[in-house]
């Protein structure tokens, strides 16, 4: 900067105007059509409204109602609700101790500032309603109307006082996708509340969205994500030192390709938290693959005075106290309810199994013998292709066989393996299918896992040393000190390893292959998010476990076969593979029946 640059005068600061100041701050709270909706609908959340009632034109753009019963705004209040930092939630004394949706009082001046906001009310005992209607800012006087309670209030033309805005907003579609995930959001965190969702653009009446009171949050979450939700979630209940984590989440095989159907609340407010979702992904690694993502609803509930809710604008990220105890309760809970949900498979796995395979039913019921005996069936075959009954006597009865040496649990006895790569057995109301790779894949995980956390994997040295050049990762890998995971690795020049002992559980494995493999499982993982050393370790231990499976293609005897489902019984998490896919299929008698048409 020269010297005559120096010599000019500083400019000089005023005082923005009230106009400029709502604007700007409708800027942060209002970003498009759905934080509009959000906000208001919090409005009535906090006037202890039972019902409340969304409309909606153009995806928001030039109508927003929302109609509730709550207990309204008093007539000489009015004036005042338009007002920037004026509220009837909190005095001011404490910042911290927070126990509603709005506090900041920005919300109705903010949308006043860039559209054109009517705000109708009828205070509870109030003899009669009130009007105020503001338009880009300027407010007008008050004056009688017609209501019998609560309050409604009419957003028209959003951001018409800031037409700029409105090139950022997307179509009408997607914005009003945006306002009914924000309802929903809402409304699970309000199961005793109706919610209402309607589109009326261009004339039309079309529910986008409807919620009745619900009797507990379980009933508004299977209303809200599908009876299939029900059926194939988790229920949370944990606490630690204050903090407590409850809500439902999903099995792992009940999975998403995205993260749009979590759903995370702290002290009933839906908020969207890195840490939170960091969280609940870890709670997962074990049991999904990288590109799926859990369907969940937790809430998770403290004292105001553990958690800052006012980090952001519109309120949707927060801070707590000691985000670790939090991120440990997230994680610990959601295994805990893991591991207690052992061996279950999505429902969906066998409807969608069924469904790949079903044939158009009949048109009519068609005649066939009802589980014929052997000897009828056999006299019947006999007729129709002479030969087949001696045939038949001179075929190897191994299933029988199995039957009688085998004892079954719940996965049955195995009765045969098609195409060497999954293992059929029979239960008493079914069949299981099983991949013996994907199932073999988990045991293999679990059993090193378990002698990882207590006194290390048992290692068996390579008579000759395997040297493998990794690059940069040699010095990393040999930072971790993978000993204790039954891995000796020495350092060999310059981005090279010399592996000398491998995992015995692993029996006669790759070496070069596995760590190769190791490498780019926590290159994979690190893209994704960066890892705990825990993480690390367990990202190991799960590609380690690949390289010990049974592999498609392996011919399997019986006691082989029944070996596997009886130690899949026993283990925790088998129900899927450490990617998420399911490891067996249960099929009914009465869905095979049905594929058939003989129900």
């Amino acid at each position: 900067m020269g010297a005559a640059d120096r010599n000019i005068s500083p400019p000089r600061i005023r005082q923005l105007d009230e106009g400029a100041v709502n604007r700007i701050a409708a800027g942060e709270v209002v970003e498009r059509p759905a934080s509009a909706v959000k906000e208001l609908v919090e409005n009535a959340l906090d006037a202890r409204a039972t019902r409340i009632g969304i409309e909606i034109a153009d995806g928001g753009r030039t109508l927003i109602r929302v109609t509730d019963d709550g207990h309204g705004i008093a007539a000489e209040d009015l004036p005042l609700a338009l007002s920037r930092h004026a509220t009837s939630k909190i005095d001011g004394s404490d910042l911290l101790n927070i126990h509603s949706f709005g506090f900041r009082g920005e919300a109705l001046p903010s949308l006043g500032a860039v559209g054109r906001l009517t705000i109708t009310t009828r205070a509870a005992g109030s003899a009669e309603a009130a009007s105020l209607h503001v338009s880009g800012g300027r407010i007008e006087t008050p004056r009688p109307a017609a209501l019998r309670a609560g309050t409604v209030v009419e957003l028209r033309d959003l951001f018409h006082a800031t037409p700029a805005r409105l090139k950022f907003l997307k179509s009408e579609r997607s914005e009003t996708m945006a306002v009914a995930d924000a309802v929903r959001r809402l409304a699970m965190a309000e199961p005793g509340v109706a919610f209402h969702l309607r589109d009326v653009s261009n004339g039309e009446d079309r529910t986008l969205f409807r919620a009745d009171p619900a009797a507990n949050l379980a009933d508004r979450l299977a209303a809200i994500l599908g009876r299939a939700f029900a059926e194939n979630c988790m229920t949370l209940d944990a606490e630690r030192e204050g903090h407590r984590l409850t809500g439902h989440a999903g099995l792992p095989t009940y999975s998403r390709g995205n993260a749009v159907h979590q759903y995370l609340f702290v002290n009933g407010r839906p908020v969207r938290d890195r840490m939170l979702t960091g969280a609940l992904r870890g709670a997962y690694a074990d049991v999904l693959a990288k590109d799926r993502h859990a369907v969940a609803a937790l809430f998770l509930t403290c004292a105001p005075v553990l958690v800052d809710c006012n980090v952001h604008p519109a309120k949707t990220e927060v801070r707590f106290r000691d985000a670790g105890l939090v991120r440990g309760l997230i994680v610990s809970g959601l295994r805990q309810a893991l591991a207690e949900a052992g061996h279950r498979v999505a429902t969906t796995v066998a409807g969608a199994t069924l469904g790949a395979a079903r044939p158009e039913r009949p048109a009519a019921p068609v005649y066939q013998m009802d589980r014929p005996s052997s000897r009828a069936r056999d006299t019947a075959y006999a007729m129709q292709m002479p030969g087949f009954a001696e045939a038949s006597a001179r075929m190897e009865p191994e299933p029988e066989a199995v039957r009688e040496t085998a004892p079954a649990g719940w996965l049955g006895a195995a009765r045969a393996q098609l195409h060497e790569t999954y293992i059929l057995s029979q239960t008493e109301t079914g069949f299981v299918l099983v991949d013996q790779h994907a199932a073999h894949e988990r045991l293999v995980y679990e059993r090193l896992k378990a002698q990882a956390e207590t006194g290390g994997i048992a290692a068996q040295a390579l008579l000759i040393p395997e040297v493998v050049e990794v690059g940069p990762w040699a010095e990393r890998l040999l930072a971790l000190d993978l000993s204790t995971l039954g891995l000796a690795l020495e350092p060999f020049g310059p981005g090279t390893l010399a592996v000398r002992e491998t995992p015995a559980i692993l029996g006669a494995v790759s070496a070069e292959a596995l760590i190769r493999d190791i490498v780019e499982e926590l290159e994979e993982d690190e893209e994704a998010d960066p890892l705990t050393l825990r993480r690390r370790l367990d990202a190991i231990l799960s590609r380690m476990s690949c390289h010990g499976s049974i592999r498609a293609g392996r011919r399997m005897s019986a006691p082989e076969m029944n070996a596997l489902l009886r130690e899949m019984e026993a283990t925790p998490m088998s129900g899927q593979c450490n990617h998420g896919r399911p490891t067996y299929v249960t099929l009914d008698l009465k869905d095979i029946e049905r594929l058939f048409g003989r129900t």
